[in-house]
């Protein structure tokens, strides 16, 4: 019988060269981003050094371009961004690797970033999306997340309820920082920096 496989696959930094977090605002709010990312800067070093909690900050930096905008509005923004991005942030080899496993159904992308601007991408590569959630009320977002922030520890408390693990003999798993070290500890055969 053969092998039931699971890929499981970080967005920022495996599968594109860069944070989409930074990129996605800078691109969608050329002339707000840099009065806003050097107020932010103090508050990004307090995290550095984990006297803040990253998913607060993180939160409230994002809060700072998107609160209050319409749903379809973010998903008219994260369109633009992936349509004028995807050439040139996919890496290569990712893409090589992931249009290899197009007879594969169990893949997905398991991210810290919001699905607003990873959706796109996910749809691109055939991959299902486990991520950060924006939270809504009445189709307008809130600037608040709906999940915790989908990293480190949390990366593996979304892929348990919503993956049956038991089901499948191989997890590959691949990612490129120390937010997906217990995402790479789950899998039987882990990969960083695979496609680097």
């Amino acid at each position: 019988m053969d092998e039931k496989k699971l890929y499981l696959f970080d967005f920022d930094g495996t599968l594109t060269n860069k944070d989409t977090l930074f990129d996605f605002l800078q691109f969608s709010f050329p002339h707000k981003y840099k009065k806003v990312f050097i107020k932010f800067i103090p508050l990004f070093i307090l995290v550095r050094f984990k006297i803040f909690d990253a998913g607060k900050i993180k939160q409230k930096f994002i809060s700072q371009f998107l609160k209050g905008k319409t749903r379809s509005e973010l998903e008219e923004f994260a369109q633009y961004y992936f349509e004028s991005r995807k050439n040139t942030i996919i890496r290569p080899k990712a893409l090589e690797y992931i249009r290899a496993l197009s007879r594969e159904p169990n893949k997905y992308i398991v991210t810290a970033s919001l699905d607003l601007w990873v959706k796109p991408f996910a749809k691109y590569l055939g991959l299902r999306l486990i991520s950060t959630e924006a939270e809504y009320i009445y189709g307008v977002f809130t600037g608040k997340f709906a999940t915790p922030n989908c990293n480190y520890k949390q990366k593996v408390v979304r892929i348990i309820s919503e993956i049956q693990l038991a089901h499948y003999s191989k997890i590959y798993a691949f990612g490129d920082s120390k937010g997906d070290k217990n995402m790479l500890e789950l899998a039987t055969d882990p990969f960083y920096l695979h496609f680097e």
